[in-house]
């Protein structure tokens, strides 16, 4: 079987790229997608265009008395499921549209999976309600938002939505025939719909999780000991990315949506720059 095309970015090496990645070439970024979201929604608290702790139903039609906040949705912590309900078995966001959230929405009460606020439940779905929220909030779509108060001011330009097609990479199936992307500029976006180059997502990675440009991590990073981090699956792409209390990062992506083998060598990667610094020490 052929192997995956892989690129590793890190503070320990200067890039890898095998079978056939391309740094400079768009890729799925998945759920790698949130902490930009949540970057966005930090962003514009700053700004007092809202306040983490605002109710759901303040920008949205959904039922009063959810207990649901935007910092719910950021922290996993909405008592919302995983996935948006009546997904397509191959192409599973292709009909999770604008009108499609708005039905999630406004019977969100019969969704809620608990009492918000008292355990972490990972939810795609909660992240496409707090994109659409954070849209209603500032009046504008959710990528224009994105742009203007976070890539914008990381320097960042070829992360999107929507790359040029003869400048995409994804991964291939058991015969070697390219896998059509999941469709993903829809309501699902903000929760992992971007696309972007290998470098500029390392950048991505550094300047927020190293170089803290835009303040403190947004509440949407993951956290494991020392390190934050946060990674991203789709049909035919995984990524991972993470970075140490000390500055030592890592971004690993794969073009097969299968993330343990990418997590496996991210975490390698951090392991072998622990261990060189702790023998220069």
């Amino acid at each position: 079987m052929p192997q995956a095309p892989v690129c590793v970015l890190s503070s320990s090496h200067e890039p890898q790229v095998s079978h056939g990645h391309d740094l400079d070439r768009f890729v799925q970024i998945g759920s790698l997608t949130k902490p930009l979201t949540g970057t966005l929604l930090v962003q514009l608290a700053s700004t007092a265009t809202l306040q983490l702790d605002d109710p759901l139903e303040q920008f949205l039609p959904a039922p009063a008395g959810t207990g649901i906040t935007l910092r719910h949705l950021a922290e996993h912590t909405a008592a919302l499921p995983r996935v948006p309900p009546r997904l397509r078995r191959f192409d599973p966001y292709a009909d999770f549209d604008a009108g499609a959230l708005d039905s999630v929405v406004r019977n969100l009460g019969s969704f809620t999976t608990g009492t918000p606020g008292r355990k972490a439940e990972y939810s795609n779905l909660g992240y496409a309600l707090l994109g659409a929220a954070l849209a209603s909030a500032a009046r504008a779509p959710y990528e224009e938002l994105l742009h203007e108060h976070v890539l914008a001011p990381l320097d960042l330009t070829a992360i999107t939505s929507n790359p040029p097609e003869d400048n995409q990479l994804s991964g291939r199936g058991f015969l070697g025939r390219r896998l059509r992307p999941w469709t993903m500029n829809g309501a699902i976006l903000p929760a992992g719909g971007l696309w972007a180059t290998p470098r500029d997502t390392a950048r991505l990675l550094t300047r927020l999780l190293v170089e803290r440009r835009l303040g403190e991590p947004a509440p949407s990073w993951q956290t494991t000991g020392r390190l934050r981090w946060h990674d991203g699956a789709t049909r035919g792409a995984s990524v991972f990315a993470g970075a140490m209390d000390d500055g030592t990062w890592v971004m690993v992506h794969r073009l097969s949506g299968q993330p343990l083998p990418t997590e496996k060598m991210a975490a390698q990667v951090l392991k072998n720059a622990v261990t060189e610094t702790s023998r220069e020490t």
